[in-house]
């Protein structure tokens, strides 16, 4: 098949999906299926209750079933096997029997692979297939977090190995010249990039960035924001998320609320960000509200100091924002941090049990894994973090990788992926310049 006929009809396909004219469901009917609640949905409903369909879709992807599936295989969990499920790791080599070793001892929730664990396309294979295996050695039926940066741009782990695409203020470019035929197009790329990376082996993706660029005072976001414009963020944003989804691929949208405003980097400092709760609520927030009404499955927590919200606090370390994202934006999914290892948390106190305690779900990348590990079985023993806060956490990571494992197996890597990519970055860079 010509190329040209691949992308159309890879676009037939799809219409409907990127189109967002997928089942939508009303969290607010289900919000006992939260993990760690007191009101769950296996309990004996009253007379004036319906019992939930557990094939009744959540608001960010799994089931009520898979969520109560979730929740039992983490109830039974010892502390060490709990804390783990709440750390995606970091690793500093390429060795795959190193790395796998390392997942299954301390029962990581999974690896987060850069550029720095990658040799080339057979090692990163070998490496992510040695991971999963790891996974299952350790007893689990669900497949690891392995999570990459692979945003387009000069923010691709995979570079070489991987289609290249443009950074994604293409997608936004694409939008803004061609409305809906370009949103198609943002969708595409990204369901052409989640199937390559599923291909390589992964499961989740460091993508999409919803943040808000200021320009040229931004010194860290910059072109990896689809736009200065709001609202053209959040369209691109949005469409993301669809195209990642119908790969099956779990997306994290980043990094909340918004990092564009910040005109330090927040890899070497705590940025300060004085923008009032209605500056954040006008600029800010709209990428992520949309992503979360296309039920983003995952949302990563800036490291800012948010004046207005929690001052002097990093915002991934800060209850205040996760109570923003749970209860003004009506998230129910994976709340994952940043790195912990960046410089404006990585001289905080125990910032892993801090940010646990403050509502995150995932630990991603802490400076020393197999120490925060043994740190954070230490509190879950010691009820410095509640088993319950620590089952919460852990029962909607599990349950959305039951939900990557089902939409995985219900889409099919095609045998031209990578052509299918290939001509998806071309349309996109087509369609933005």
């Amino acid at each position: 098949m010509r190329a040209t006929h691949r992308a159309a009809a890879a676009l037939s396909v799809l219409a409907c999906v990127f189109a967002g004219c997928t089942p939508q469901q009303d969290s607010s009917k289900v919000t006992s299926a939260e993990p760690g609640s007191t009101g769950s949905t296996t309990s004996e409903p009253t007379a004036s209750e319906t019992p939930v369909d557990p094939s009744t879709p959540l608001g960010w992807g799994p089931t009520v079933g898979e969520l109560e599936q979730a929740q039992e295989i983490v109830a039974a969990m010892s502390s060490e096997q709990l804390a783990g499920q709440v750390i995606v790791g970091r690793y500093l080599g390429s060795d795959p029997a190193e790395v796998a070793a390392m997942l299954r001892k301390h029962h990581l929730a999974g690896i987060s692979i850069t550029n720095g664990n990658v040799v080339d396309e057979a090692q990163v294979r070998a490496m992510t297939a040695a991971l999963t295996q790891a996974s299952l050695d350790d007893g689990r039926d669900f497949p690891p977090v392995l999570g990459v940066d692979q945003e387009g741009g000069y923010v691709s782990h995979l570079r070489g190995i991987a289609t290249e695409f443009p950074a994604f203020d293409a997608a936004g470019a694409a939008i803004e010249s061609q409305g809906a035929e370009g949103r198609k197009v943002v969708s595409q790329a990204s369901y052409a990039t989640g199937l390559e990376l599923r291909d390589l082996g992964f499961t989740w993706v460091f993508a999409p960035v919803a943040d808000v660029t200021i320009g040229a005072a931004d010194p860290t976001i910059g072109t990896r924001s689809a736009s200065e414009d709001p609202a053209i963020a959040a369209e691109a944003t949005a469409a993301a998320v669809r195209g990642f989804d119908a790969a099956g691929v779990v997306s994290t949208v980043k990094h909340f609320p918004g990092h564009g405003g910040a005109t330090s980097d927040s890899h070497d400092t705590l940025p300060r960000l004085d923008s009032p709760l209605a500056q954040l609520q006008e600029q800010d927030l709209p990428p992520f509200e949309a992503a979360i009404a296309t039920h983003a499955p995952a949302v990563m927590l800036a490291h800012l100091d948010l004046t207005a919200i929690a001052p002097g606090v990093p915002s991934s370390l800060a209850p205040e924002v996760y109570e923003l994202l749970r209860e003004d934006l009506g998230f129910e999914g994976v709340a994952i941090t940043d790195s912990l290892g960046m410089g404006a948390v990585a001289s905080s106190f125990k910032p892993a049990v801090t940010a646990l305690n403050a509502g995150a779900d995932l630990l991603l990348m802490p400076v020393d894994t197999v120490e925060t590990h043994r740190v954070v079985t230490k509190a879950i023993d010691e009820g410095e973090v509640s088993r319950e806060r620590a089952e919460e956490a852990a029962a909607r990571v599990v349950a959305v990788q039951l939900w990557q494992q089902r939409a995985a197996a219900a889409t099919p890597i095609p045998p031209d992926v990578t052509s299918l990519a290939q001509d998806a970055a071309a349309a996109l860079t087509a369609a933005a310049y």
